[in-house]
Order: structure tokens, then sequence, then C-alpha cells
């Protein structure tokens, strides 16, 4: 049997033959028929380049239609996809390129003669071009090049994409994905949110990570859905694909930003029906004034590069704000004592190190053994980094990152604990709280706060606030506002930037 995961996307492909696959707001469309005879073009393009089985494909590029259809083609072919966002720097590149040595590099055409410079420091083979309006070096290959018209064989345990992390604390590590994890996960998550090909999702997201690429893309293919695939989040462009939209899947900021509109009613999201969000926590004060607005609680759910997603709050039931629901069907979940080291499961409701164990787990970190034996236990559990908690529901509420742990004075402080409060504040749009090298404290607990607009505090006020909900070695030391808070392309604070700008603010302290 071809456990290829392009095996069971072509299966559904054909079924659905002229049905829309891909949409775009400029009136670009490729039909399911249309994609799949494109991607055996591509396929044959990366056959003629030299990529063979187990190859990888490095990938930076701008978000198109055809970008989706080289992922899928290189599934196709057994290849290792391997996106790469947008953002890195040609430093950055050069430490991918040389780790994952990929057969063939392709690149933006306008970085082409810096991309080749890197190509040739890291012995690259191969390196072409993919605009965003079907062109470029590669699109060039595929018009001359022979269709591939079989699909690889594959195992489940073969490699299907390599995803690296954000590398906040040394190296980034590239989280190997098999066929079994990205297929496994997808038919999960279209049955827990009720996915069929008669739903529209409209396509916001980048397509260099987890959320934009194999959730959103890659349950529409196991369903037959349909993608109004857009180049990035624009609120005009949402709000007008929402009268013929089902799904909206999103981060924090999406939902933000749509509440800045007037135009965001029950009437304008009566077609829609299920909005997600992820990749960042969403605070309560979104999640209930998006209720409000709308009539539709958006349903918040957890993933990893390294798991894809976990677990989410269901689609029939409570959506409870501040937390990040069940396990989804084959995940197990346990939150253990980091400081035990035993990885023995703590009793119910207190805080500790969430481990997750299913199908959806990586395989390992690329040539990093060592890494992968401390992250990835025998037992199959993978220690995610994320302080967290059940409750007596079953919900999973997650705390923090384990490096943003906060220990002042000897006690553990939990940045969001500390942020709920003080988001909580009427005045208040978002904070973020982390540890900063303090004389006496070791960590002096340091709270960023974004105001609403047209709002004022001072730092005592903030401090008066504070004082009568949590406890004093809780409670910021420092309080800074800023316009807004730093965040990668996913839409997760930066906290590692945030310690680095306010790292000497206590040396005289």
């Amino acid at each position: 049997m071809n456990h290829n995961l392009f095996h069971t996307f072509a299966t559904k492909m054909q079924e659905r033959g002229t049905a829309n696959f891909i949409t775009t707001p400029e009136g670009k469309t490729y039909t399911y028929a249309d994609a799949l005879a494109r991607t055996g073009r591509i396929a044959g393009a990366l056959q003629e380049l030299g990529v063979q089985p187990g190859d990888r494909v490095a990938v930076q590029v701008d978000k198109s239609p055809e970008a989706i259809l080289l992922y899928l083609a290189t599934l196709r072919i057994g290849a290792v996809y391997l996106p790469l966002n947008t953002g890195y720097t040609a430093d950055e590149i050069g430490y991918f390129l040389g780790d994952a040595e990929p057969a063939l590099f392709v690149c933006q055409p306008v970085a082409l003669e810096a991309a080749k410079a890197i190509a040739a420091e890291t012995n690259c083979p191969c390196v072409k071009t993919l605009g965003t309006n079907a062109d470029g070096s590669l699109m060039d290959a595929v018009e001359k090049a022979a269709a591939y018209d079989g699909i690889e064989q594959r195992a489940e345990d073969d490699l299907a994409a390599i995803l690296y992390t954000s590398g906040t604390t040394g190296r980034s590590k590239g989280a190997m994905l098999t066929h079994k994890n990205l297929g496994s996960n997808s038919k999960s998550l279209a049955e827990a949110w009720r996915f069929t090909e008669k739903d529209r999702l409209i396509h916001a997201l980048p397509i260099f990570h987890t959320h934009g690429l194999f959730v959103a893309c890659n349950v529409i293919l196991v369903t037959g859905a349909s993608l109004y695939f857009m180049s990035r989040f624009d609120v005009d462009a949402i709000i007008a694909a929402m009268p013929e939209g089902t799904s909206l899947m999103g981060v924090p900021t999406f939902y933000t930003r749509l509440l800045q509109d007037d135009r965001l009613t029950p009437e304008l999201t009566a077609n829609m029906r299920l909005f997600t969000s992820g990749s960042a926590p969403l605070t309560a004060e979104t999640h209930q004034q998006f209720e409000q607005r709308t009539g539709h609680a958006i349903l918040e759910r957890y993933g990893m590069t390294e798991t894809n997603m976990n677990t989410s709050n269901p689609y029939d039931g409570d959506r409870i704000a501040g937390t990040v629901g069940l396990p989804l069907p084959g995940v197990e979940i346990r939150v253990t004592n980091p400081e035990a080291g035993d990885h023995q499961p703590l009793p119910q409701g207190e805080i500790g190190m969430l481990e997750v164990r299913g199908p959806n787990v990586f395989k390992g970190y690329w040539r990093m053994p060592e890494k992968t034996k401390a992250e990835l236990l025998e037992d199959g559990f993978f220690v995610t980094g994320d302080l967290a908690l059940v409750d007596e529901r079953g919900y999973v509420q997650i705390v923090g990152r384990d490096k943003d742990l906060v220990i002042s004075g000897g006690f553990n402080v939990y940045p969001k604990e500390v942020e709920q409060v003080i988001d909580a504040m009427p005045e208040v749009m978002e904070s973020a709280v982390i540890g900063v090298s303090h004389p006496d404290f070791g960590e002096g607990v340091t709270a960023v706060v974004v105001l609403l607009p047209g709002q004022k505090l001072e730092e005592a006020d903030v401090v008066k606030a504070l004082a009568g909900h949590l406890a004093k070695f809780k409670q910021p030391k420092r309080v800074f506002f800023v316009d807004a808070l730093p965040r990668n392309t996913m839409g997760k604070v930066q906290k590692k930037q945030l310690r680095d700008q306010y790292k000497d603010i206590y040396q005289n302290a």
C-alpha cells in the first residue's frame, strides 16, 4: 500500500474533478483537475532537475497557488518539502541550506543572485525561482518538462517535510514530519471541525508554517473543500470574502483587527460556520468581544511545529476562553514535574510540563540525535516545553513556555497569570510579562503594556490594580508602555526580544 500523503490527496482530487480547489481575489482559479494535472508537470520538472525520493526541496517564496502546487508535487515524487520563512536573512538561509543539504532551492526571482551565492557556499546543486504570477525559472522548466503521472511509493514513516523551529535559543532545529504525521492530523482535524466538500476556507495565513500549510491546506485537500487564497491578511478583503466563505483560520491579530471594524456584524458572518485561532494565545477579552459582535465563539486550538495539532476546543460544546480545549482523537497528554524529571503525571489542576503522544508527533530533529533523545522520550511522549494544567473538565490551559517562566526571589511566576490580570484592565489592549535579571531577586517580574487607543495609565496605576489580585512576588517591579508588542509572522509575541530590550533596567536597583 502506498502511504504517500499525495496518494490520499490525489484520490480526492480525482473525485472532485472540475470543482474549485483554489481561487484568488484576482480571479485566478485552479480546479481540482487542473491542480492534479499541474502537479504532474511540476513533478516532472523536479525530476528533470535531479530531485530524487528522499531529497529535500527548500522553498523561500512569496505566497501563491503555484507554491502550494510545488508542495504537492514534492510529495508526489517522494521528496521532502522544506518551507522557509520569507523573512529569513541570507545568513539564516545559509544555515538551513548547509544543514538540510537540499537538492533544490527555490527562491523569489528578486533574490536569485544572493541565492546562487548562498547555494555555492553550501554546495546546493540547483537554484530556481518562483514568482507570484506563475513566473520564474522553475515554471519555465515546468513548461518544457514531461509530466510525471505516477505517485512515488512511500512508507508511513518516510519523511514528507522538514520544518525548522524559530531558533530563539541556540541553533534552529529541523522537525522531521512523516507522511503519517501529516495525514493522520489532517483527517483528525477535518473530522473534529466538521469540514466537508461544501466548505470554503478563507486563507490569509503564510504558507511556510504548520498553520497555513499543514492545517489549512491539508484539511481542505482531504475533504475536497475549496480555498479562497489571499496573499496576506487584509481586513477589507476578509470582510468582502465572508458572505461566501464558511470558515476562517487565523491568529489572534486577525480577530483584534476585525473587531476594530464596524462592518463586523452577525449579518456579515451569517454564512460562516467556523472561526479558529492558533499560533499564539487568544485573550479572553477578544474571545468574548468577537462572540458578542458576531454570535460566533472562536474555536482555539493548540499545536506545535513538531506535532501539528494536539488539542482543540470542541466544535459542539463549550469553547472556553483561555483554554485550548481537549486532546484530539488519538492524542494523549500528560502534565509532569519538569524538576523531578521522572515524567510521572501530576494531580489534575497542577501546573507542569505538557507532554504529548500520538500519530501526529514528529520523528525527531534532523541530524540532532541528542536533542531528539532529550525531547522525544522512549515511551513516545514529546516534551513540548509548554507549561500547562488540565482543569476538572479535562480542558488544557497553556500557562506559558518553560523558558518564559520567571523565578523571582525563589518563587515561580507564570507570565500568563499576570498577563490575564493586566489584560482585564479596561484601559489595556494587551500585555507581555517577562523576567529580567535583578541583583536581589534573580529575576524581576516586568510588564510591557499596550493601551487601547485614547487611554492613559501610569506605572503606579497598573501596580495598584494588581495589588488586590496577585501575591506580592508576582507583581511587576516595573511596568513599561509601548505602542505594540514585537511579534513574529505568526503573531507570537517575541519575549526574547523584550528581554533583550529591557535587560539592563535593574542594574542599579
